[in-house]
């Protein structure tokens, strides 16, 4: 199963990055299933890092943030580059690979009426056959409107054991899903069921909340946002800069307990994942 590296290269500070990277790999190897951290090393697009290219990515400066349509440009340069859920998917998708984890969806960003701000994450999942565990979209993306893209773009989303859509830091963004799957051997089937009924050629989104006593405190998490955003805007910050910007910003809101939660979020993403993953191997 596949790991993206932006997370690694962009979302964590070190060492926390290197850290959660190694036992996310321990982890889905504890599950029986086997670990492929996806990530361009010199121009080259690799699906499953080595020990020294876990540590490249999480320690080298000028690390760049690559989503699919940067693959290319990447490899004609030969410069190193952290994948997004975009080009993870695309690459992960290309090597055979079904299950996919991550912390949390790209979605459309707040004010994208005006901004068109939407991530690439969405259109790849619409003609990616990859399946993402994610807990939901960030929260500080637009929820209402990024499901109803995924819904427009025909990309089944359940919830794990609930029928509410999380939301990232939250266990409960506050909007429902219409489906949610009971166990990882139920997600498993769902993988197939794609395959079967010809919709294999579009990703699947398994939505997999926090534990509510894990989440960060929602008043808390409400305070970070808004200043998050206010500060966002004074600075003009856009693009892909807007959600590194908004976790570095809810750290330090936060006084790390963002981080503590992300950590959390990352590795119990990966766990479920490898399981789901060793479930479909046993069906397939």
């Amino acid at each position: 199963m596949a790991l993206e590296s932006t997370l690694i290269s962009h979302g964590l500070p070190r060492p926390d990055n290197l850290d959660v990277a190694r036992e996310s790999e321990r982890l889905i190897r504890a599950e029986g299933a086997v670990p492929a951290t996806v990530g361009v090393v010199a121009g080259t697009a690799k699906v499953g890092l080595d020990e020294a290219e876990l540590e490249l990515m999480a320690t080298a400066d000028g690390i760049e943030k690559l989503s699919a349509r940067d693959l290319p440009v990447a490899a004609a340069k030969g410069i190193h580059g952290a994948t997004t859920v975009a080009a993870t998917a695309h690459l992960a998708a290309l090597a055979g690979i079904r299950l996919f984890a991550t912390g949390g969806l790209g979605g459309v960003h707040r004010g994208a009426r005006e901004s068109w701000d939407v991530s690439a994450d969405l259109a790849a999942l619409a003609r990616t056959p990859v399946a993402v565990v994610c807990s939901g979209a960030k929260s500080i993306l637009d929820v209402p409107a990024t499901l109803e893209y995924l819904e427009t773009a025909g990309v089944p989303v359940v919830g794990y054991r609930t029928r509410r859509f999380p939301g990232f830091y939250l266990a409960d963004s506050g909007h429902p899903v219409d489906w949610s799957v009971e166990d990882e051997g139920e997600a498993a089937r769902l993988v197939l069921a794609l395959e079967e009924l010809g919709l294999g050629r579009s990703g699947l989104v398994v939505a997999n909340p926090l534990p509510e006593g894990d989440q960060l405190d929602p008043g808390t998490h409400d305070r970070a946002l808004r200043a998050g955003l206010e500060e966002m805007g004074r600075r003009g910050v856009r693009g892909k800069d807007v959600t590194p910007f908004l976790l570095d910003r809810f750290a330090r809101e936060t006084g790390g307990e963002s981080l503590r939660v992300n950590k959390k979020i990352i590795v119990g993403n990966a766990r479920l994942a490898a399981r789901i993953a060793v479930s479909l191997a046993g069906i397939s």
